[in-house]
C-alpha cells in the first residue's frame, strides 16, 4: 500500500542526522502488554489504518545522496515486513511474561539496528506473551510525537469511538503584585544568571568534566556491552501524598528525589563506606521544548507552523543527584531535588542546549556534533525521562492495555531510566549494562522503596 500524497525526497532535520551516527543511533523501544490475546491480522489492520501506516516518516525510506546527506523518500509500505510475530515464548526458562519480554528487549537494545532497506521502524507482536513491542528509530521523531501518533491509533476502554484523553491545557492568572517591575526585572536577572551558569556547565561537561567513577557508571564503548531490564512501579497516588509534604511540588521532583535517594541506598549496598557523603553524580534529563506538556493532538502535530510541530523538539539538562549515607530523613532528597529543578526551570539551559547542538551541526557538521554529544553522555552517570500517558484506560485494536513502557537502545552511560504514567500508575523501565549493574531489579526496589518511605514521611510530616 502507498501512502497518501505526494512529496520530493525531503532533508533531515539536524537531530534527526545526529540520532543516525554510529556513536549516537537510537532505538525507542515502546512496550505494551494487552489484556486479551492479540489479533495479529487485525493488528495489521489497525496500523495500515492508523496515523502510523500513514505518516510521511513512516511511510518513508532514508536515503543518502552523493554528497552523504541523508533525505526522507516516499516508498511502498510493506506492512508484513514491519510486523514480525513471535509465536512461542522468547524464554522457556521464565514464567513470568514481564521479565521475559524485559529481557527480549534488553537484547535488542545492543547491536540490533533497523535495516535501512524499508522505513525505521518495527512492531513485534509476542502473541504468547500478549506483549506488542514497537521499534521506532529516533530519527523518526522524539518520545512525544511518537507516544502521541500511537495514542492517535488507540481508543478509551470506556467508549470505544473515543481518542484517548490528553493532558488539559493549564491555564495561568496574571499576577498584579504592585512591585512587578522590581520582581520582573529581578527574576530577568537571576534568570540570566543562572542560564550562564548552567550553560557553561553543559559545555564543560560535554568536553572534558566527567563524574567521578562510580559503581554505576559507564565510559566510552559501553553502549555496546550486554544489557538487563528491569522496571520499577509506583501508584500516581503515593507520588501525589508526597508532593502535599512540600508546597508547589510536581511529580518531575518527586521522581527526582526518588531517583536521588534510590542510587544512594543502592550504592550503599554495592560499596559501602566507600563513597563521601555529597558525592555528585549527574543526569542527563530530556525537556520537552513545545508550548504544551505532555501528549499533544496529531493534528496540531503536522502543522508545520504548529509550535506542537511533528519531530525531535527536546533540549538536554544536567540533573545532579548527591550521594547521601541511609539513614537521612527521606524528604530532605525531595527538598533538594525540588531546589535543584526550580533553578533550572528559572533558566533557559534546555533551550539553549537544543541551540547549540543545531548550531554545532551547522558549524562542524554531523560527525563532530555526534562526537559531543557522546562525549556527554561518557561524562555523566544516567539519562533520564518522564513522559505523561493516557490519563484513563486505553485500548489498541480493541484489544485493552494493562501497561505502557517506554525504553531506548543502549547508550555509553550504564544507566538508563524512562518512567511513562498510564491510568494512575508509572512504570519506570531501568536498562543498564549488566557487567556493571548486575542487579537492576535490586536498583528498582531502591527506588519502590524511597517512593514508600517518602510516603510515610509526608504522612508523619502532616500529623506533626
Amino acid at each position: 500500500m502507498a501512502c497518501p500524497g505526494t512529496f520530493s525526497d525531503e532533508p533531515l532535520s539536524p537531530a534527526g542526522r545526529l540520532f543516525l551516527q554510529r556513536k549516537t543511533d537510537v532505538v525507542i523501544h515502546c512496550i505494551a502488554r494487552t489484556k486479551n490475546p492479540i489479533d495479529v491480522d487485525g493488528a495489521k489492520a489497525t496500523i495500515m489504518s492508523s496515523p502510523m501506516g500513514q505518516h510521511p516518516r513512516f511511510c518513508s525510506l532514508l536515503v543518502r545522496d552523493e554528497n552523504g546527506f541523508e533525505h526522507w523518500r516516499k516508498t511502498r509500505l510493506d506492512v508484513d515486513r514491519h510486523v514480525i510475530v513471535v509465536k512461542n515464548r522468547v524464554n522457556e526458562d521464565e514464567e513470568d511474561d514481564e521479565v521475559a519480554v524485559n529481557r527480549y528487549v534488553a537484547d535488542l537494545s545492543v547491536s540490533s539496528p533497523l535495516s535501512t532497506d524499508k522505513p525505521l521502524w518495527e512492531v513485534h507482536l509476542l502473541t504468547a506473551h500478549k506483549h506488542v513491542v514497537f521499534r521506532i528509530h529516533h530519527s523518526l521523531g522524539d518520545g512525544i510525537s511518537l507516544m502521541s501518533m500511537l495514542m492517535a491509533s488507540c481508543r478509551k476502554v470506556s467508549d470505544p469511538d473515543a481518542l484517548p484523553m490528553m493532558v488539559p491545557e493549564k491555564t495561568t492568572e496574571k499576577r498584579r503584585d504592585s512591585p512587578w517591575l522590581l520582581g520582573s526585572m529581578w527574576g530577568f536577572l537571576k534568570m540570566a544568571w543562572l542560564t550562564l551558569v548552567f550553560v557553561l556547565e553543559f559545555l564543560l561537561r560535554s568536553l572534558f568534566v566527567s563524574d567521578r567513577k562510580t559503581a554505576v557508571s559507564g565510559g566510552d564503548g559501553v553502549e555496546l556491552w550486554p544489557r538487563k531490564l528491569a522496571t520499577a512501579k509506583f501508584l500516581l497516588d503515593d507520588m501525589k501524598e508526597v508532593k502535599k509534604a512540600i508546597p508547589d511540588t510536581t511529580i518531575n521532583d518527586v521522581l527526582f528525589g526518588i531517583v536521588s535517594c534510590g542510587l544512594s541506598r543502592y550504592l550503599d549496598h554495592r560499596t559501602p563506606n566507600a563513597l563521601h557523603e555529597g558525592l555528585r553524580m549527574t543526569g542527563v534529563a530530556m525537556v520537552n521544548l513545545r508550548a504544551k506538556p505532555g501528549l499533544q493532538e496529531i493534528s496540531k502535530l503536522m502543522k508545520d507552523n504548529s509550535e506542537t510541530r511533528w519531530g525531535n523538539r527536546f533540549g538536554v539538562i544536567l540533573l545532579p543527584v548527591f550521594y547521601h549515607k541511609s539513614g537521612n530523613d527521606p524528604l530532605e532528597y525531595l527538598k533538594r531535588a525540588k531546589v535543584m529543578v526550580d533553578r533550572k526551570k528559572q533558566s533557559l539551559e534546555a533551550y539553549f542546549s537544543y541551540r547549540i547542538g543545531d548550531l554545532t551541526m551547522t558549524l562542524l557538521g554531523t560527525k563532530y556534533a555526534s562526537l559531543i554529544n557522546y562525549k556527554l553522555l561518557c561524562n555523566t552517570t544516567f539519562t533520564i525521562s518522564n513522559l505523561i500517558g493516557p490519563l484513563e484506560d486505553i485500548t489498541l485494536s480493541g484489544n485493552p492495555i494493562s501497561s505502557i513502557k517506554v525504553s531506548t537502545s543502549s547508550l555509553p552511560q550504564a544507566l538508563t531510566m524512562h518512567m511513562v504514567s498510564y491510568a494512575g500508575k508509572a512504570e519506570m523501565q531501568i536498562l543498564v549494562a549488566k557487567d556493571i549493574i548486575p542487579d537492576p531489579e535490586f536498583l528498582a526496589k531502591c527506588f519502590e522503596d524511597a517512593l514508600l518511605e517518602m510516603k510515610v514521611a509526608a504522612k508523619e510530616a502532616d500529623k506533626a
